[in-house]
């Protein structure tokens, strides 16, 4: 039995450019006329993918990204444009609300259809049946039409019909987003016994909350393409980053004639790195910060350092005269400073540090000069930063 269930090689999908009903023919025209047709847009590019017996994966991605289509394509819904699949094992999906579902019969005669479909002998239906309405919980509603139902209902009733069945590789898209808090729950208990079990999982989801929790890997579709894949801590720290990055305001300031103004800084270096490039770092590290300021009229500057979210959000800000003290005068118009974190107690995520040149009463900012940290390290707790904590167990009412 192969330790691999899912492989996808160079798996891509495209559609032809359709927003006529005079387009649809010329598209087919092109493809009986020259067996293809060049005009498309393409939804997936690429993909290489590999999911092992027992490994639980988190697909993630912005709306659009392709996420949907690449599990159409795993699960044979669609046939790839390019590229191949290759399953061994059965495959339990969820992918899309009342998919497999007739909308005119009632929950129950679904479920026996299901069951026939997934070659459920009756004997063994009338065993399980009792606890798959039981898991699905909608009461009175299990015999009436399933177009009667809500969104929530349906999930409900699909997820138990997959629960029953154990498959070799459960996929699920977006499953968590839809019901009641309380079935959430039982489907995040249910996989997390699943994959004790030795199960396999597929999950799609935008809550990095569940993705954490439930899988071990990740992989991050953007436009189509395959960002990111690896430690699942990895890859939604920095897809996290990213949409901190994209929702920033616009901060740049113009310093073109920055060298012409008062006060300018000439450079900074983040534990003895001078690159822009984001300097890494991992939960609780220090960061010691150097940097070198222009002073036109050789006064003594006032030095603001401030640490601020990817999309903006302010963290912490000191500055030398709020501390007392004074910068180093290297030369002739030339200071310097020297300021230590010794130990961040930031979350992962993607940061910014910001030198701001003031006038020496701290008033008036003259330049900024940006850096970029990333914070990496394992933990799902959220927030900007990591607060020391201790949890006490209260005495027990009538104990010591």
């Amino acid at each position: 039995m192969s330790n691999v269930l899912i492989e996808a090689r160079g798996l891509g999908k495209a559609y032809p450019k359709v927003h006529r009903s005079s387009d649809r023919i010329r598209a087919l025209g092109r493809l009986l006329f020259s067996g293809t047709d060049r005009d498309r847009i393409s939804v997936l590019r690429d993909v290489d993918l590999e999911v092992r017996r027992g490994e639980s994966l988190g697909l993630i991605g912005a709306n659009g990204a392709g996420k949907s289509t690449l599990l159409k394509l795993l699960t044979g819904v669609l046939t790839p444009t390019t590229g191949r699949v290759r399953v061994n094992g059965e495959v339990g999906a969820l992918l899309e609300l009342g998919a497999g579902f007739h909308p005119e019969y009632s929950g129950r005669d679904n479920i026996t259809m299901a069951a026939a479909l997934h070659g459920i002998s009756a004997a063994e239906l009338r065993r399980r049946l009792p606890e798959i309405i039981e898991f699905a919980d909608i009461g009175r509603y299990i015999d009436e039409p399933v177009k009667h139902y809500s969104s929530g209902m349906v999930v409900r009733l699909g997820f138990a019909v997959i629960a029953s069945l154990k498959p070799d590789l459960l996929i699920t898209d977006e499953v968590l987003a839809v019901g009641d808090e309380s079935f959430q729950k039982k489907c995040v208990k249910w996989m997390q016994d699943y994959l004790a079990d030795g199960g396999t999982l597929i999950l799609v989801s935008h809550s990095m909350y569940h993705i954490q929790k439930l899988c071990r890997h990740a992989c991050w579709l953007r436009d189509g393409e395959v960002a990111m894949t690896g430690d699942v801590f990895d890859v939604t720290q920095a897809y996290l980053a990213w949409h901190e990055r994209k929702a920033a305001p616009d901060m740049a300031i113009d310093n073109a004639d920055r060298h012409n103004v008062e006060f300018s800084v000439l450079d900074v270096a983040l534990n003895g790195n001078a690159a822009t490039a984001p300097l890494l770092l991992e939960r609780g590290d220090a960061l010691r910060l150097q940097a070198r300021i222009r002073s036109r009229e050789d006064r003594v500057p006032c030095i603001a350092v401030g640490i601020v979210r990817a999309d903006g959000t302010p963290v912490y800000g000191v500055s030398s005269e709020m501390d007392g003290h004074v910068p180093v005068r290297l030369g002739p118009g030339e200071y310097a400073c020297e300021l230590e974190f010794p130990a961040l107690p930031l979350l992962p995520g993607s940061y910014t540090v910001r030198v701001h040149p003031m006038d020496p009463e701290g008033v008036r900012v003259f330049d900024t000069l940006e850096r970029s940290v990333t914070i990496r390290g394992a933990t799902r707790e959220f927030g900007l930063v990591q607060l020391a904590h201790r949890w006490h167990s209260p005495a027990r009412e009538g104990g010591p």
